[in-house]
């Protein structure tokens, strides 16, 4: 019978992030602002926090061969909705050699989604500076004051960085993992450091939203649709349920969580999901609906994640899974992504058949295994210490 996991909430000061002000305004229900500025403005306040988790199995801890795994999640998402792939990856990496053992996994939560959304909620509701700085902000049918309480990838990667750092993480093995828009935050996390002070023995992209910005341009208004699709459904999407187990039927039977693996579903309702009152059994999604559409619009953190890629998969394996199933992103998005005439040269590129975009949603064991395999390539010699 598996150990099972032992499970550890944190929270985190995360850095304050610089932010752009003068947002260009909006005036039709459909339009596209592109706003470049690189002007230094105050660090926003007040400053957000990151939530996180800290997952071991019986004493793996205690292995300092093994690799620690670094989680983030995607848009709409939260932290504990990794868990079914982490305990698979647990239980597959046991019977093998130390040093492909897991140590430990850590999941984090960007600071507008889970349970940092109901930590930073005063914050996010004051902060009137605008957006992270150089963030290219496209409207896509969101209200304009919308924009102005946005969480973009560029202040998730500084949170991330930092933890990476602190004393807590001396001497592991480190191996980040993103999803979606977590695949460009975690990318972006390499963008401090020299190629001889890389922190981590490998990185694992999961059906990343990264684009060149050249490549976006070209599929402009294929863009701009499918972003508009999404916050369209983030907005008029159902976020209150009379209890909880309501909230588990309703969602079960609709898509596109009746394609998920029920355990994903499960802990929506149980770890995406606040009790809105003490004296009421209503819940309501921790992400407010208004959070999760303007994360949408974030595109330019992952134009320069795409550029980071070509600097660093030289120095550092880089894996990628895809999904079989092209439902969010066609042919050309992934095959630019690993194109290897402009220098992004991945370590792999496998996909996980039966699922889409969403695919540790909807298939966690299968990309457990996918994670696994790419895994067992991380040379035992390899470690932060050995760059240096």
């Amino acid at each position: 019978m598996p150990t099972p996991l032992q499970i550890a909430p944190f929270i985190f000061d995360a850095p304050h992030v610089r932010h752009l002000e003068n947002i260009a305004s909006s005036s039709s229900s459909f339009s596209v602002n592109i706003v470049q500025k690189g002007i230094p403005v105050e660090p926003c306040s007040p400053g957000l926090k990151m939530t996180a988790k800290r997952y071991t199995s019986g004493f793996s801890g205690d292995n300092t061969f093994g690799l620690t795994l670094l989680f983030a999640h995607g848009v709409g998402s939260h932290k504990e909705q990794w868990e079914p792939t982490i305990e698979r990856i647990f239980l597959t990496q046991a019977t093998k050699e130390r040093h492909h053992q897991i140590r430990e996994a850590w999941s984090f939560d960007w600071q507008n989604h889970g349970d940092a959304a109901l930590v930073n909620e005063e914050a996010l509701r004051g902060r009137h500076e605008g957006v992270c700085e150089h963030l290219i902000v496209i409207r896509v049918r969101v209200e304009t004051d919308w924009l102005l309480h946005t969480t973009a990838i560029y202040e998730w990667a500084p949170a991330i960085i930092e933890f990476v750092l602190s004393p807590r993480m001396v001497g592991h093995r480190i191996v980040p993992l993103g999803h979606s828009a977590g695949a460009g935050a975690m990318m972006l996390t390499t963008k401090s450091f020299l190629l001889s002070h890389l922190p981590y023995v490998s990185l694992i992209l999961i059906e990343p939203t990264m684009i060149t910005r050249e490549m976006f341009e070209a599929h402009f208004d294929d863009r701009i649709r499918s972003m508009e699709m999404s916050v369209g459904a983030t907005e008029v999407r159902r976020d209150v349920w009379p209890d909880r187990e309501e909230a588990f039927r309703w969602l079960s039977r609709r898509f596109p969580f009746r394609t998920w693996d029920p355990r994903v579903v499960r802990l929506l309702v149980e770890q995406g999901l606040y009790q809105k009152s003490p004296g009421s059994k209503a819940v309501s999604l921790k992400c407010d609906r208004k959070q999760e559409a303007i994360s949408y619009p974030d595109v330019d953190g992952h134009f320069e994640a795409t550029t980071e890629l070509a600097r660093v998969c030289r120095t550092l394996p880089v894996h990628v899974i895809w999904g079989t199933s092209n439902d969010m992103f066609p042919d050309y998005f992934q095959d630019s992504l690993t194109d290897a005439t402009q220098g992004r040269i991945v370590a792999s590129a496998s996909k996980v058949h039966g699922a889409g975009h969403l695919v540790m949603q909807e298939k966690p064991d299968h990309l457990a295994l996918k994670i696994c395999e790419a895994l067992d390539t991380i040379s035992p010699y390899l470690s932060f210490r050995s760059r240096l």
